[in-house]
């Protein structure tokens, strides 16, 4: 993962709070064609921890960008926000 040692510590420890709302799961799965992924924060897990995720934090969100998409994170409540699909 490629992130200053804070914002790696500080995400790190947090991922098993990782949770979002129904209607972001369905948002992340419409955004990102995942119509198979049953559990999109397990999958959103698996991409954060991947070797070649980048992780940046900006004011009260992490930016996880990994492969082709990016996740939005709240730092604090450890909610993911949304996921787009993004052209590198």
């Amino acid at each position: 993962m490629k992130m200053n040692a804070a914002t790696s510590e500080e995400l790190t420890l947090d991922l098993s709070k990782l949770h979002t709302t129904v209607l972001g799961a369905e948002r992340i799965r419409r955004n990102l064609s995942l119509e198979s992924a049953d559990d999109v924060v397990s999958w959103c897990r698996e991409q954060i921890t991947k070797s070649d995720a980048e992780i940046e934090r900006k004011g009260k969100n992490f930016y996880v960008r990994v492969d082709e998409c990016e996740i939005t994170i709240h730092a604090r409540s450890c909610s993911i926000i949304t996921a787009h699909l993004i052209s590198r």
